[in-house]
Order: C-alpha cells, then sequence, then structure tokens
C-alpha cells in the first residue's frame, strides 16, 4: 500500500512540473478559494466497520497559472462520523450537580491538490488529483448544562490515528455571478461558481474507534479499536470564488 501511496505521490509531482513547465514565463497566479459543504461514505473495510455517513465540509485555496488549466492548492476537511450524549454527576463527591460528556469520531483531512480546469467560462468541468494523509480521532469533552453556548470544562483525546491518503476526484462549477471590475485597480471578486464534487479517496490502515467503542466501568476505559483501509467516498455542495 504505502508503495502505492508513493508512486501517487511521484505521479501527481510530475503533473505538477509538467504544468509548472508549460505555463510561460509572464504568466501570473490568481487566487481561488472553493467552500463545500461535504458528505462522506466509509468504502470497505472501513464501511463494514463505520455504517454512518460523515458529515462535514471542506476548504479549499489554490493558484491558478493564468493562461494554463493547471492549479495547486491546499485542500482542508473535517467530518464527524458519530456522536455520543450523555449526562453524568460533575464528580462522586458532587453528585448533586450535572454536566453534558460528549464524545465524537472525527476525521481530519488535509490534502495538496492539482486541478486541471479551464480558467473561464460559464461552465467549468475539472479533474483533481489529491496526496496527503487523514487523521482520524476519538475525544471527549464535559460542558457546563447551566451555559447556553454549552462551554467545555475539560476535554481530552481518547484514541487517534494517522493514515496516508491519495485520491482522484471531478465536478463541475456553474458561474453564479461576475461582478464588474473595480475602478481603483483594487483586488475584486472576478467570478462566483455553484461547485458540485465527488472524490473517491483512498487510504492506508489506521486503527480507530467508532460510536459505542468506548466502555466504561467506574474509572476504567476498554477500547473496542478497528483497523482497515479508511477508503472514503465523498460528495460536497459549494461555492467557488474566483479572485
Amino acid at each position: 500500500m504505502r508503495t502505492l501511496s508513493l508512486i501517487c505521490l511521484t505521479s501527481l509531482l510530475l503533473l505538477l512540473l509538467g504544468g509548472l513547465q508549460s505555463t510561460p514565463a509572464t504568466a501570473q497566479v490568481q487566487p481561488e478559494v472553493t467552500g463545500n459543504v461535504s458528505v462522506g461514505l466509509p468504502q470497505g473495510g472501513f464501511g463494514d466497520n463505520v455504517s454512518r455517513a460523515g458529515v462535514g465540509g471542506t476548504l479549499m485555496a489554490g493558484l491558478r497559472f493564468q493562461g494554463t488549466p493547471a492549479l495547486i492548492g491546499l485542500d482542508f476537511g473535517y467530518m464527524n462520523y458519530g456522536i455520543e450524549r450523555r449526562s453524568e454527576p460533575f464528580s462522586s463527591t458532587v453528585p448533586d450537580v450535572r454536566v453534558n460528556v460528549r464524545t465524537t469520531n472525527d476525521i481530519i483531512l488535509t490534502h495538496l491538490l492539482l486541478r486541471m480546469q479551464p480558467e473561464e467560462g460559464a461552465v467549468r468541468p475539472h479533474v483533481d488529483g489529491l496526496f496527503g494523509f487523514k487523521y482520524l480521532f476519538t475525544s471527549t469533552r464535559i460542558e457546563d448544562r447551566g451555559s447556553r453556548d454549552r462551554d467545555p470544562i475539560a476535554s481530552s483525546v481518547n484514541f487517534d490515528d494517522i493514515a496516508l491518503s491519495f485520491g482522484v476526484g471531478g465536478g463541475i462549477d456553474l458561474r453564479l455571478a461576475q461582478p464588474s471590475p473595480r475602478s481603483d485597480g483594487q483586488p475584486s471578486i472576478r467570478a462566483v461558481y455553484l461547485n458540485l464534487g465527488a472524490r473517491y479517496l483512498f487510504g492506508e490502515e489506521a486503527e480507530y474507534l467508532r460510536r459505542g467503542s468506548i466502555d466504561r466501568t467506574g474509572d476504567r476505559l476498554a477500547f473496542d479499536v478497528r483497523r482497515s483501509r479508511t477508503d472514503l467516498l465523498t460528495f460536497g455542495l459549494g461555492v467557488t470564488l474566483q479572485f
């Protein structure tokens, strides 16, 4: 699996170098930002262990080489795939004060992205290559029940692991608006697009917990640890801003 990951990383870097070499020396770079609400469906062994879809969002910030279809960016995402809530006494000596206890199963996704997409147009299809990692962690926090915002009192990461991640994706941007250039020459938004996309993110093996994986007996914890590859199929809907 690591060999396959290295092959994918090498391929992505070669595509990146090819895009750079084909870029005219006078070409400028233009920033783009995409924010999406996303849903992730665990696949393979990961799907066998985790029945619930992950829900979260992604944020991509990239630079497009003017005059070419190449965009290089960083893609950051977060997904939650399990939540447990319960009420407990604040302590054994203060049983008449209760707090909320929340345990969550989460994934942080961080990838280097290479996107090939037309620079302009009302409809812009795109193809993505990604390489990075998935950070899977389960954490518990204590919240003040008397606070309107449920302020945290304490928190702790119960279990975590990390896995190399790589994948491919595709989608389309549909132009919603094209504001007029500013008269003072200052940077402005050149276009606003509706972004639709899907990705398949292959993931190396990792250990993780799922909802109900923590057995609490007195002051002791026992973990039902699962291990598998961490493949994830994601779908996103959001907005792209072209500067």
